[in-house]
């Protein structure tokens, strides 16, 4: 598979590490997030994995869809504009698959948090929250992977409506309301928690990770995956396709 990178941040050069290290693929170039970026820079290559910044994936996402090659994009920040390039995508006839984490560790605390968001849905006793806690160069507040969680939640949970990042004029927070706690600290890899408290309970679930290498492996499966499903069918892929592909291997 050759691959061609989008962004040589600490993602990125991990990526790379990790692919050459497999011995099975190969980075056949690196771009810059400063690059200017046309579809013939993808030309020979089976696929692209993106791991920049919202503003360079914005500008630059459209040279991936006319070069035809399917694409990872493992770039934050950009939930808002995802349906619309959704709909570009699938319009184009083209391939790309969209995650906020790539680690498997982490879309396996997702599915865990939803079964237990369902759990506790009957017994109004108990309340949930979320906190995560990233480096101080994290860009994005909250992360794009407590934003995910609290999708969990919400698609999980009836009782839980909406989210609420900080309360401001000094009121309360509502029942309906679940709240992301965020803290940019030192040199914390990452780590994402929720808390489920009753009067005579508390359970917590923590995902913590250690290092960028379950990021960027899972990135590099993604893009074998998603290489295999485009020849199948071309769409837009998010991790919750992946994982279910694995689940019922």
């Amino acid at each position: 598979m050759k691959i061609t990178l989008v962004g040589n941040g600490r993602m990125g050069r991990q990526i790379a590490d990790i692919v050459s290290v497999s011995g099975i693929h190969a980075i056949e170039r690196v771009l810059d997030v400063n690059d200017t970026i046309d579809a013939d820079a993808f030309s020979g290559s089976d696929v692209i994995i993106d791991f920049t910044v919202r503003d360079a994936f914005l500008a630059n996402y459209q040279a991936m869809i006319d070069s035809g090659v399917p694409f990872v994009v493992g770039t934050t920040g950009c939930d808002d504009a995802m349906g619309r390039i959704r709909e570009e995508v699938e319009a184009a006839g083209v391939s790309m698959f969209y995650s906020a984490n790539y680690s498997l560790g982490v879309n396996i605390f997702f599915r865990t948090l939803r079964e237990a968001a369902r759990l506790i849905a009957p017994f109004e006793q108990f309340d949930i929250a979320l906190a995560e806690q990233h480096h101080t160069g994290k860009a994005d507040f909250p992360s794009g992977t407590a934003i995910k969680a609290a999708e969990e939640i919400l698609k999980a949970n009836p009782r839980k409506r909406t989210v609420v990042r900080e309360l401001q004029d000094g009121r309360k927070l509502r029942s309906e309301e679940l709240q992301i706690a965020s803290i940019r600290l030192g040199s914390v890899f990452g780590v994402h928690s929720a808390f489920i408290d009753s009067e005579t309970d508390t359970i917590e679930l923590t995902h913590t990770a250690k290092n960028r290498n379950g990021f960027a492996s899972g990135a590099v499966r993604a893009a074998e995956w998603l290489v295999r499903r485009h020849a199948v069918a071309p769409g837009f892929f998010t991790m919750d396709d992946f994982m279910n592909d694995l689940f019922s291997a």
